[in-house]
């Protein structure tokens, strides 16, 4: 989605805007947030997401803030000062990476003369272009109208074109943005109505996977961070993958074999995560994210030659906080430390350290595949570390039970005889289960051999 911005509703039409990025850097809140990351990076990544919707940036600027004003955010002399910059280079959309309230909003347009977007409102454009499937969509939609509600006065020009009224009366222009409130409301109202309905097909769907003797590893980190590239690696798929920021949004899942284990996995591709994630989106993506509290492992992607790479990782701890995963998953999570095909020979040898440091960890080129086979590993013994050693004794007949087996576990040892076929077994916990049904009998476990195939 590119262009101009429609001065109506503050949708993008055809061609291409010139833009101004600033990223404001609050004093007062630095030592409040506890935030590691450098300005200059903070400001690459909103001129990211201002490129990821087509503009044209023409001048991108850290500018601190020693006071934030309620009306305009900047002091006087900056509001004139960046006004003189968007007359000369004649911005038509000034972003500014931080959240506006609708007046700050509204005044700065009144000054500049432009379309002025804050950082909330810029996501929400990008999501509104990448969203793909009916449910992505209506997801969209509800964070934009979220959004938009309290920002009617800046949106509708026209509702400022008021005459007066007697006592407690308003004007027509009163009228009117009350009736465009209803009119959101309604449409809210709507949408939260379907995806709910969205959320119990989810939930329907996540109770047949239940019955599917596969578990589900789910990919979840900060935005281009290499996560469709790396799915796409291990799956041979063809998600959209490239060196965009929420270049896509909506999940994929694709089966994978395990090498060694003798069974498979479903692999799970979800929505990268930002800092500072509107909160609209994160209430409209939940049905989506919550796919992440019903898998079985969870493998962080990190961009490990990213400037900010481990606040980025503190961003995607927080999201999965806020989701509900536990300390107990957390800390049995893979990590991944990608793109090590950018790194130069110093940062390889720390991150090999950072591995050697780390149980759950591997380092990879998602791009290249360098890696992946002990990644691959990882997930197995991660995916299998509840598992146990079933011993059985299986007369030939029972040749469907046998390729079962051979489908849904792994098979430590095997010995035949004329009349069966002997066993040794590892399963999860309900495929045990599944064979105790479909035997009719207790199983016979078999732990210390599970113990010494390790």
């Amino acid at each position: 989605m590119s262009g101009p911005l429609n001065e109506q509703d503050g949708s993008y039409s055809g061609g291409t805007s010139r833009a101004l990025i600033v990223h404001p850097q609050i004093k007062s809140s630095n030592t409040d947030s506890g935030s590691e990351r450098l300005p200059q990076a903070q400001l690459a990544e909103a001129e990211g997401l201002a490129h990821a919707i087509g503009l044209d940036v023409r001048v991108a600027d850290v500018v601190a803030v020693n006071r934030p004003r309620p009306a305009t955010l900047f002091g006087t002399g900056k509001v004139e000062e960046l006004g003189t910059v968007i007359r000369a280079e004649e911005i038509e959309v000034a972003v500014l990476d931080t959240a506006l309230s609708p007046i700050q909003q509204r005044n700065l347009e009144r000054a500049w003369k432009c379309k002025v977007i804050d950082r909330t409102g810029l996501i929400l454009e990008i999501f509104a272009d990448r969203a793909q499937t009916k449910e992505g969509r209506l997801q969209v939609e509800l964070a934009q109208l979220t959004y938009q509600r309290s920002r009617l006065v800046r949106s509708w020009t026209h509702l400022e074109r008021q005459r007066g009224g007697l006592g407690t009366v308003g004007g027509p222009g009163e009228t009117q943005i009350e009736a465009d409130r209803r009119m959101i409301d309604d449409r809210v109202v709507s949408l939260r109505r379907q995806l709910a309905a969205v959320v119990r097909t989810r939930e329907l769907h996540r109770k047949n996977r239940a019955e599917v003797p596969y578990p589900i590893v789910a990919l979840v980190g900060y935005t281009n961070a290499g996560k469709s590239t790396l799915f796409n690696n291990l799956t041979g798929a063809a998600v959209m993958a490239e060196d965009q920021l929420f270049a896509t949004l909506d999940p994929t899942m694709r089966a994978v074999d395990i090498p060694g284990r003798g069974g498979r996995i479903i692999l799970s591709d979800t929505v990268g995560f930002v800092s500072d994630l509107p909160t609209q989106l994160v209430a409209a993506f939940r049905a989506t994210l919550e796919e992440v509290l019903g898998a079985d492992v969870i493998v962080h992607v990190r961009d490990i030659v990213h400037p900010d790479s481990e606040a980025q990782k503190q961003d995607v701890l927080s999201v999965l906080t806020d989701l509900g995963v536990d300390d107990v998953r957390r800390e049995n999570m893979i990590e991944v430390f990608n793109k090590i095909d950018q790194a130069d020979d110093e940062a390889r040898r720390r991150i090999a350290n950072m591995v050697e440091r780390t149980p759950l960890a591997a380092a990879v080129s998602a791009l290249r595949g360098d890696g992946t086979d002990h990644l691959l590993s990882l997930i197995g013994r991660q995916v299998g570390r509840d598992d146990r050693a079933v011993r059985l004794q299986l007369p030939h007949q029972e040749g469907a039970t046998l390729a079962w087996l051979y489908q849904v576990g792994e098979v430590i040892e095997r010995r035949d005889d004329e009349q069966s076929v002997w066993l040794v077994v590892r399963l999860n916990a309900a495929n045990a289960g599944r064979l105790e049904k479909r035997l009719g009998r207790a199983l016979d476990w078999a732990d210390e051999d599970i113990k010494a195939a390790e």
